[in-house]
């Protein structure tokens, strides 16, 4: 006979993101639900509705009616469609656990024992700890995340991740930083805590490539990532700036020794040309400052709390 396994002591926090996944649903809590039943005393969902346009909320208030959950089951509903960032933010806010589950989406391609083997990892000594998939990446996901990490402010680097789970001292530190968090996992990358990934053998290798709705959400986010969290577009502008005055002094000095030069140009294509280098190299050199300072309003603005919540729906009373 098989010795029952011994159910941790800890509470569990799942933060699930909805947007328009009715498909999806049924499937995800029915690998979820089992594992945090065989594995947990005590568990919350907290599924958060960001303005779903389907029956996805419906099937999931009948799902926990038919299988009599007893776990406490807060459905969030957002004032408005925000995305995946804001509306994970208000969910994670509400979350009451010691550790917590942020499902970003509910796209199921991993074993339950990857459920449980970032838990373990995150107890050996570790804050946060994301899964990954071994599956093939997009070639835009590809170069998103090479470019990324080779321009971000910070230290840590990120990569795609599937799930996460993050301790509560991990929140209590993001939370102490007072930081409005746009984009969860460069904020986490750069918190100070440790971090591990854990990676798994997909059930199919190119399911990432081909599921459209977890590609759509993130597009978005990747660009506005790129403003919030690197400095390209200063190296960029940066790098413009110095080719443009090297152009001017090159200018110059191709003015003067045209001066003793008995082939002349054509009149006014020296000055002409003069002025525009050392015009872009001004527009360039203003546009670098600009961007420094939006730099330092982003940093500001990331300390106010920016998302809507419409109501908070308990579906299950414990």
């Amino acid at each position: 006979m098989n010795k029952a396994v011994k159910k941790e002591k800890k509470f569990i926090s799942l933060v699930v993101y909805l947007h328009n996944t009715a498909p999806y649903l049924k499937f995800f809590l029915d690998t979820v639900i089992p594992f945090c039943d065989g594995n947990f005393e005590q568990f919350e969902i907290v599924c958060v509705d960001d303005a779903c346009q389907d029956d996805t909320v419906e099937i999931l208030k009948k799902y926990v009616e038919d299988h009599k959950l007893k776990a406490m089951v807060n459905v969030v509903h957002m004032g408005f469609f925000q995305g995946i960032e804001s509306s994970m933010n208000a969910g994670r806010d509400l979350a009451i656990g010691d550790f917590v589950y942020e499902f970003d989406d509910i796209f199921v391609d991993y074993e339950p024992q990857v459920l449980r083997e970032v838990y373990d990892k995150l107890i050996s000594g570790n804050d946060i700890v994301a899964a990954r998939s071994k599956g093939k990446l997009r070639a835009t996901s590809k170069v998103f995340y090479a470019l990324y990490n080779s321009t971000s402010r910070g230290k840590g680097k990120i990569g795609p991740e599937t799930f996460r789970i993050i301790s509560r001292r991990a929140i209590n530190r993001i939370k102490s930083m007072g930081q409005y968090i746009p984009y969860r996992k460069a904020v986490y990358a750069n918190c100070g805590l440790n971090t591990a990934t854990v990676f798994y053998h997909s059930k199919d290798v190119k399911v990432r490539v081909k599921n459209k709705i977890v590609a759509s959400e993130r597009t978005t986010l990747a660009l506005d990532s790129f403003i919030y969290f690197t400095n390209v577009l200063e190296r960029l502008s940066a790098i413009l700036c110095g080719l443009f005055l090297l152009f001017s002094v090159g200018m110059g000095i191709y003015i003067i020794l045209d001066m003793f030069n008995k082939n002349k140009p054509v009149e006014g294509w020296l000055s002409t040309m003069g002025f525009l280098a050392l015009g872009f190299f001004g527009v360039f050199a203003l546009l670098t400052i600009i961007l420094k300072y939006l730099s330092v309003m982003l940093n500001l603005i990331f300390k106010q709390q920016r998302y809507l919540v419409s109501d908070i729906e308990k579906v299950v009373k414990n």
